[in-house]
């Protein structure tokens, strides 16, 4: 069975006041409890929005610019993430701002429901602590006068009836009070209750929403490939398909008859021949494209192929090309190195800068492709 205030808080004698200023003092603690808990919510709103903000700060400082692929996307996720988690804690913050203006307005009632009680219950204690007063004289004075005994008991009586009547009056108003001040305290009780409750509540659910955050992040991580990525690096950032151009040999050893250096014939180095041998040089005077078997010459049939990159001669035997030419294809060097022929002009292009046409394309321009003759430089 649930107590109730104005059964447990009178005083011991008429004029003791004990059990009020104990409901009053309690009133107060409940006060103070309040301010405390508005405390302790204003700092954990203000650690939110801190941690929110760095949070948010930290997402949009991280860089990573450098990376691509699916592992710049889990890390451009993994950022988005970071800075959604810090709105998210910033929202928390601005609820518990709210429930921190909920509970300084509850406060703030109790106060003034309080405060006019006080009042009333003061105004009722000064008469009645006066008309005590008043009657213990009189009956002082009743005790020590008998020759004014009889006025006196007269005086006594109607005092007294006056002092119940004003008690009557007090103790009706104080029980009224008592109800009020325990209706408050289960008030008080009941919303800082909740408060609390709907604060775990608030953390549980931000727990929740943090973890779905970061699986996502989790998710795109495993979708990582380190293949895919070394694949897509390779084809944004590759710089060229073979190695530079080889370095040419040539030979000053053979003079002519007026003493000045003849002819000399070179002979390109394979771009593909892991190992070189110098007895492979041609000597001074020998055709420079031994190493090619001219299918034009031995009667085999040509080829056309589109030009599918932009290459410019960096030496006397090699021909000059742009992208979506085509050329006619006599000889195919093992070295990689293939001898075209464009607008009666002959020379060598690197194979791989090189398409295939179809068999009709090739069979309709060949004849017009090829020059009479046109020896390498």
């Amino acid at each position: 069975m649930a107590l109730l205030f104005c059964d447990a808080f009178w005083g011991t004698d008429f004029t003791d006041q004990s059990g009020y200023e104990a409901i009053l003092q309690r009133l107060q603690d409940g006060r103070h409890m309040c301010k405390d808990v508005e405390e302790l919510l204003k700092m954990r709103a203000l650690a939110e929005e801190k941690y929110g903000r760095d949070l948010v700060t930290i997402a949009r400082k991280a860089e990573g610019q450098t990376e691509i692929g699916t592992l710049k996307a889990s890390f451009d996720k993994l950022k988005a993430e970071i800075e959604k988690t810090g709105y998210l804690h910033i929202h928390l913050s601005e609820s518990i701002k709210e429930e921190v203006q909920k509970i300084e307005a509850f406060r703030e009632h109790q106060r003034e429901q309080r405060k006019k009680l006080e009042e009333i219950i003061e105004k009722l204690q000064k008469p009645k602590m006066l008309q005590h007063k008043k009657t213990i004289e009189v009956m002082n004075r009743a005790r020590l006068c008998r020759q004014a005994a009889n006025l006196a008991e007269k005086q006594y009586k109607w005092n007294v009836d006056q002092l119940e009547k004003t008690r009557h009056d007090w103790e009706s108003t104080y029980r009224s009070a008592c109800e009020v001040f325990q209706q408050q305290e289960s008030e008080r009780i009941n919303i800082l209750r909740c408060v609390l409750w709907d604060h775990c509540n608030l953390l549980s659910m931000q727990c929740v929403q943090n973890d779905d955050c970061y699986e996502e992040v989790r998710k795109l991580l495993e979708q990582c490939d380190i293949i895919t990525d070394n694949n897509c690096f390779i084809n944004m950032k590759k710089t060229a398909c073979r190695p530079p151009a080889p370095i040419e040999f040539q030979s000053y050893s053979d003079l002519d008859a007026n003493g000045g250096v003849r002819s000399v014939e070179t002979k390109r180095l394979s771009v593909v021949l892991p190992e070189l041998s110098f007895s492979g040089y041609p000597e001074a005077g020998s055709n420079s494209a031994g190493s090619y078997t001219s299918a034009q010459q031995a009667g085999g049939v040509t080829e056309k192929y589109m030009v599918l990159y932009d290459f410019k001669a960096q030496e006397d035997d090699e021909l000059s090309v742009s992208k979506g030419q085509v050329v006619t294809i006599t000889e195919q060097g093992e070295d990689g190195w293939w001898k075209a022929w464009r607008d009666g002009i002959s020379g060598l292009v690197p194979g791989t800068y090189l398409t295939k046409l179809s068999p009709q394309s090739c069979s309709t321009s060949l004849a017009a492709a090829q020059p009479e003759h046109n020896p390498i430089k």
